[in-house]
Order: structure tokens, then C-alpha cells, then sequence
């Protein structure tokens, strides 16, 4: 499966407050013909992660950025909450009257572990211009199965003719040191989006003692077959794309070697590690959006399938 790299289009402005670097997990959303908003998280002069957004025209393989928005979407949660160092973007699911963002909350975590990252849930009214929190607690809270503090990267499928929503997302198995977590992919169902149900059922695995995390799943059903993009880490190597199948959404097949898209040359963008991709099609055409180094410091690029027709 090739991708031709195009370029870096999602850049830090430094003239908004909430974007002075960093332009991480891209998660897209078609508005209308040609036109698509491209949500993201910025970091502030406190390297707060702040979600906002660029809009984006698509044409003919080509994506041009047409403007940023001049505020955030969504700010940090009320000191003390799962989400008061920051909030990431994941999922936006648009319904009727409402567009529900799956986002990633980030905490300062323990003496003992130096960050925790859970999912929450934001509604917007307004088509996606403004979000306020479903709740200021968290949407995936933590079980005997799942008790360390990492339960986030939610990437959700809504199936409305049968009332069903499909979870995929990333859930820490432990600590190897304080700065060291290791997570990989699970999978939870629901009926309203907002209640989950999940037995830890692992989605995606590490294949070999060196990898640590497996992060930001990315989900399509094409032809009956649910097809995943997703990140994976070896601390030697930094961050790569992987990729999966299923027939049913819970067990896959993973085969990282089926992803032809490798880091950039020394001193490109992304020539240290490429992840949190997101995939989509518009016009016959397949899209993803992905960050480079420093885990999109420098902001996000994209690149363009290849068919191998």
C-alpha cells in the first residue's frame, strides 16, 4: 500500500496565542464539495495542548490550507479534572443537530508515572465551531482490567442504521519505568455513543519486546473489511505506521510491511519518526494526514495513496 508523500501544509501561527507550536493528531471532517476542517492541537506558551482547527480545499490529489481558526475550540479542563494539562483531538462523529469530538485529556499523572491520558467527549452546536464538555469526567474510566491511568487516542465508528458505535483505542498494560509506559489497541462497543462497553478485548499487540506503544487508531470499512492505520513505537527507532484487517472489528490481522511510507531524509520534517495518521477519501482519492518529528512540533503533512491498479 503506497503513499506518496507531498509536503508539510499545517504549520504553527505564531500569531495565535493557542498554536505557538506543535499542530498534533490531524483528525478530518468533510463539510461540503471540496471543503474539509482539519482539527488539531496547538500548544500554548505553556505547552498546553489546545484544540483548533484548519480549513482545508481538496482538489485533483492537492490540499490547500485556507485558514486557521483565531480561538481555540476546546481549553484545558477545571484544575484537578482528567483533562487539566491539556486536550488532543481524536474522532469527530457528525450527527443530525450535533457533532461529538473524542477527544484525548492529559493529566500530570503520579509521583510514580509522569503523565496520564484518558478520553472525553465533547458536543458542538454550532457545527463544529465551538465544543463544550459532555461531562468533566472522563468518558473511559478505569477498570481492574485497565487500571493505569492511560485509556485515550478514541477512534469511533457510528453505524446508524443499526444503532451501533464501534470504539478503538489505546490502553496502557503497565509501567517499565516512570517515563515508560507500554500501550496497545482495544476495542469497546455502545448504543448512544456516550456508554461504553469494553472488556479489554486487545485489538492490536506488540509483536516483539521492543515495541512500547501502539497509538492512534485509525478506522475505515471498505468492502465489508474494517481496514486500521496505526502507530507504532520502538524507543531505538521512534514512531512508524502500521497497519491492520479485520472481518469483524475485534481480531486482526497486522502486517506493518503492507505501509510503503518511510521517514523523510535527515533534516526534512519527518525524517526521525511518522505518526498519528488519519486516513479518508474524497474524489476517488485517498488521503492521509500524519505528524513527523516531535511529535508534530513542527506541524502536519500529508500524502497521497497510490493505486496499484
Amino acid at each position: 500500500m503506497s503513499f506518496i508523500k507531498k509536503d508539510i501544509i499545517i504549520v504553527p501561527q505564531k500569531e495565535l496565542s493557542w498554536m505557538q507550536s506543535h499542530a498534533m493528531l490531524p483528525t478530518v471532517v468533510h463539510l461540503k464539495d471540496d471543503l474539509f476542517r482539519v482539527y488539531f492541537s496547538g500548544r500554548d506558551t505553556e505547552n498546553r495542548s489546545l484544540i483548533g482547527y484548519a480549513n482545508v480545499e481538496i482538489k485533483n490529489g492537492e490540499i490547500n490550507v485556507l485558514d486557521y481558526s483565531k480561538e481555540p475550540v476546546l481549553l484545558t479542563g477545571q484544575r484537578g479534572c482528567f483533562d487539566d494539562n491539556g486536550v488532543t483531538p481524536s474522532c469527530v462523529i457528525k450527527l443530525k443537530d450535533q457533532w461529538y469530538m473524542y477527544y484525548i485529556g492529559w493529566n500530570s499523572g503520579t509521583t510514580t508515572t509522569r503523565m496520564g491520558l484518558i478520553a472525553g467527549l465533547a458536543i458542538s452546536n454550532d457545527s463544529g465551531k465551538t465544543f463544550k464538555r459532555n461531562s468533566r469526567a472522563a468518558l473511559l474510566e478505569k477498570t481492574d482490567r485497565e487500571p493505569f491511568g492511560i485509556l485515550t487516542a478514541p477512534y469511533v465508528i457510528h453505524d446508524e442504521a443499526n444503532n451501533k458505535w464501534e470504539m478503538w483505542y489505546v490502553s496502557c498494560e503497565g509501567w517499565r519505568s516512570k517515563d515508560l509506559p507500554t500501550y496497545n489497541i482495544k476495542y469497546a462497543s455502545s448504543k448512544d455513543g456516550i456508554n461504553w462497553d469494553r472488556d479489554g478485548h486487545i485489538c492490536i499487540d506488540f509483536i516483539n519486546e521492543n515495541e512500547t506503544a501502539l497509538a492512534r487508531p485509525c478506522v475505515r470499512i471498505e468492502d465489508g473489511i474494517y481496514k486500521m492505520w496505526f502507530s507504532y513505537k520502538d524507543p531505538r527507532i521512534g514512531y512508524r505506521i502500521g497497519y491492520a484487517e479485520s472481518l469483524n472489528g475485534k481480531d486482526w490481522n497486522r502486517s506493518n510491511e503492507a505501509i510503503d511510507l518511510s521517514v523523510g531524509e535527515q533534516g526534512e520534517w519527518d525524517s526521525d519518526m511518522i505518526e498519528y495518521s488519519f486516513v479518508f477519501e474524497h474524489g476517488g482519492i485517498k488521503y492521509m494526514f500524519y505528524n513527523g518529528n516531535g511529535y508534530g512540533q513542527n506541524g502536519a503533512g500529508y500524502a497521497v495513496y497510490k493505486s496499484e491498479e
